[in-house]
C-alpha cells in the first residue's frame, strides 16, 4: 500500500485529493483528480486549498470533473475475478482458451466479453 500523499502547500498536513498542473504554453492551470504518481512539476492539493485556488492573472483555470463513483460495480468485480481465474489457469488445462481466439460479443468500458470459436472454424463477420 502506498503512503498517503499530503497537500503541497507549506505547513498543510491534510491528505491530497487533487493534482494541479500548469500548461505554460497555453497559460492554463489544470486542477484534476489526484494523479496516480507524484510528479516533480505537479502540485498535490487538499480539498480546502483546491477550493480556494485561483489562477495567475491572465491565466485560465480549468477544473476537471472528479468521478464520484469510488466503489467498483458488481459487474466490474465479477469481470475482474473471472479474468484472474482465467489467468491462473494453466495453458493446457481443460477449458483454457488459446490467446487471441474468440469473437467479441460485448463490451463494458475497457472489459470485453469473448465467445470461443470451435477449433478449425472461422469467426462470423457481422
Amino acid at each position: 500500500m502506498s503512503p498517503v500523499r499530503i497537500c503541497s502547500r507549506t505547513a498543510c498536513k491534510a491528505p491530497a485529493v487533487f493534482t494541479l498542473t500548469y500548461v505554460y504554453r497555453d497559460s492554463t492551470a489544470v486542477l484534476g483528480p489526484l494523479a496516480t504518481y507524484a510528479e516533480p512539476h505537479c502540485y498535490d492539493l487538499c480539498a480546502e486549498h483546491s477550493e480556494r485556488l485561483t489562477a495567475p492573472m491572465g491565466w485560465e483555470l480549468v477544473r476537471l470533473p472528479v468521478e464520484t463513483e469510488t466503489e467498483p460495480s458488481a459487474d466490474d468485480l465479477e469481470a475482474l475475478a473471472d479474468a484472474v481465474r482465467e489467468a491462473a489457469r494453466p495453458a493446457g488445462a481443460p477449458g483454457a482458451e488459446p490467446v487471441g481466439q474468440g469473437t467479441e460479443v460485448g463490451r463494458r468500458g475497457h472489459l470485453r466479453v469473448l465467445r470461443s470459436e470451435p477449433a478449425g472454424t472461422q469467426p462470423v463477420q457481422e
